[in-house]
């Protein structure tokens, strides 16, 4: 059967001479790959094609589905929002691809998550619209409130005595834990600041050193680790990182 869905590319892999197999998370549907030929044909065609399945594109899909299949394939597409600067801008870019491979990586099953998709939406339409400023703290938000969405949302309840922050609890604590998974200091207080964060714009008057932000998202990524199974390593997290650099 024939399904209108919007889709968020979350990653595109080569496939053949001219095709691409795309993970898109679909809000009918959530997570699915999609066979889509002839889009790295050597024509102006093919090259407006290939851009359209850039990760982090926002698309309108006629999509055949079949519960039975682990590959789709897809009618029709095209955009469904038009970035101004996402794909134009390195760092945009950069945080974009760290946005798209952390929600991958947490996406294991192929099921519908409306609220999860509204929400990366969102995040990638006030990522376009954002300033320098509030680009930098961007993946720290991101990576702080996509959690929420998978059962291991770190509570807001960092004050004077609950200072230190158990990554493997997921709790600010008082006492330092007995492994090495945690955050003290400045970087707990820091997290606790994004946490409260509630609009995009508001990480604006969150002003961090370079050193800082390095280490947090070191910390985050490890925190991911310790709560997806599987998780892994974020290959975007190095470009990022070099690009915060820069």
């Amino acid at each position: 059967m024939n399904f209108n869905t919007r889709g968020i590319v979350l990653r595109t892999v080569k496939y053949g001479e001219t095709s691409v197999i795309v993970s898109i998370f679909t809000e009918l549907f959530g997570v699915q790959s999609y066979l889509v030929n002839g889009v790295r044909a050597a024509s102006k065609k093919g090259n407006i094609r290939a851009n359209l399945f850039q990760p982090g594109a926002i698309l309108d899909m006629v999509v055949y589905h079949n519960e039975l299949r682990n590959l789709q394939r897809i009618k029709e597409y095209q955009w469904s929002v038009l970035y101004e600067n996402i794909f134009y801008d390195i760092f945009k870019g950069a945080v974009a691809m760290y946005m798209m491979e952390l929600v991958q990586k947490c996406l294991r099953q192929p099921e519908p998550n409306p609220d999860l998709f509204y929400f990366t939406e969102d995040a990638m339409l006030h990522l376009d619209k954002a300033n320098a400023a509030v680009v930098a703290n961007y993946p720290l938000f991101f990576a702080l409130h996509l959690a929420n969405f998978f059962g291991f949302r770190i509570p807001d309840e960092h004050s004077e005595t609950l200072n230190i922050l158990d990554l493997q609890e997921g709790l600010f604590v008082d006492q330092l834990p007995s492994h090495q998974n945690y955050l003290e200091g400045d970087y707990s207080a820091v997290t606790a600041q994004l946490l409260r964060v509630m609009q995009p714009y508001e990480l604006e008057d969150i002003k961090l050193p370079v050193t800082v932000r390095r280490k947090l998202l070191q910390s985050f990524e490890a925190y991911y680790v310790l709560h997806v199974p599987e998780f892994g390593h974020l290959r975007s997290l190095a470009v990022l990182q070099e690009v915060i650099g820069s």
